[in-house]
């Protein structure tokens, strides 16, 4: 019987975003020509037997891993990364260290399409600290973040509950309002959104996830729970096009926070999330100080000048 993903929560990660490789991939920075990746093999070589730390995303891959039981596999993270092969094998023994079931991997040693994999894993996310490779994913139509590998842990606090917040506008949502917000200001946004409160929002590149995040929270498990948020800039009466938009999509968040400008930080501090997902990246550097965030590279805010 063929191995099928179908129905699964598949997440693709690269290697630095779920492992702290920071003092490594320094190295490989650091050098010139081929040396750079020879160095960089060689020192991971080296490493071969000392797990790397955690890195950023490490709780969030962790915790959804929990989801599975030896009768049900839900959730399936595979590691998609520009590291080289002989580098691949310390990814996957710091996996078994740290207990981390997660058998499949594709390391393309530094080629600058390894998002092209997402299609044949049918990926429903991508987390990667490399910002091209993102984009990348991005405008191929796949749900993607680069991570903030200076970002602050998660914490301890809800071990069998995974946490994930969003923004919503070019996030959650289309950037159809972010468009007239920064083309026209703040009145004419309200405006806009009260005049099409009743009008679905059309959906950002985030909303395949949390359709497939919501089956997993419908889903019964014994060992973890899954909540999430909403953490947006909108304010009432913005409010409620963004609740509507949700109600159609017949999907519940858990908690909604309507900051109309607010930072973001403080707040996503108090709900502890083990990610948390903006298209701004003033927004994903303040959580980051925080809690652990990464940037979607969408809409109009990230539009070439």
């Amino acid at each position: 019987m063929a191995i099928s993903l179908d129905g699964k929560l598949v997440v693709a990660i690269s290697s630095r975003a779920l492992f702290d490789f920071e003092e490594e991939n320094r190295v490989f920075d650091a050098g010139t020509g081929s040396a750079k990746d020879r160095d960089y093999m060689q020192l991971q070589l080296q490493r071969l037997e000392q797990p790397a730390k955690p890195g950023v995303a490490f709780s969030l891959v962790r915790k959804l891993l929990a989801f599975n039981t030896p009768d049900t596999q839900r959730v399936e993270v595979v590691i998609l990364s520009r590291n080289d092969p002989v580098s691949g094998m310390r990814v996957f023994r710091s996996a078994q260290h740290y207990g981390l079931p997660i058998e499949r991997g594709t390391f393309t040693r530094g080629d600058d399409k390894t998002w092209r994999y997402l299609r044949p894993l049918n990926a429903n996310l991508f987390l990667s600290a490399n910002s091209a490779d993102v984009c990348a994913a991005l405008t191929n139509g796949f749900a993607a973040a680069t991570v903030a590998t200076h970002a602050t842990h998660a914490g301890d606090t809800h071990p069998h509950e995974v946490r994930i917040a969003f923004d919503g506008d070019a996030v959650l949502f289309s950037d159809e309002a972010e468009q007239v917000f920064q083309r026209d200001g703040l009145q004419a946004f309200q405006q806009h959104e009260r005049d099409k409160a009743a009008l679905p929002l059309p959906e950002g590149p985030f909303k395949p996830l949390l359709v497939a995040l919501h089956r997993l929270q419908l889903a019964a498990s014994p060992a973890m729970r899954l909540r999430t948020a909403l953490v947006t800039a909108r304010s009432a009466p913005a409010h409620e096009r963004a609740i509507r938009t949700l109600m159609d999509w017949h999907i519940d968040v858990d908690e909604a926070m309507f900051l109309g400008g607010l930072p973001k930080g403080e707040f996503l501090r108090e709900f502890e999330p083990d990610f948390f997902f903006d298209d701004q990246t003033g927004h994903v550097q303040h959580a980051a100080q925080h809690v652990p965030a990464g940037h979607v590279a969408s809409g109009v805010s990230n539009a070439a000048p």
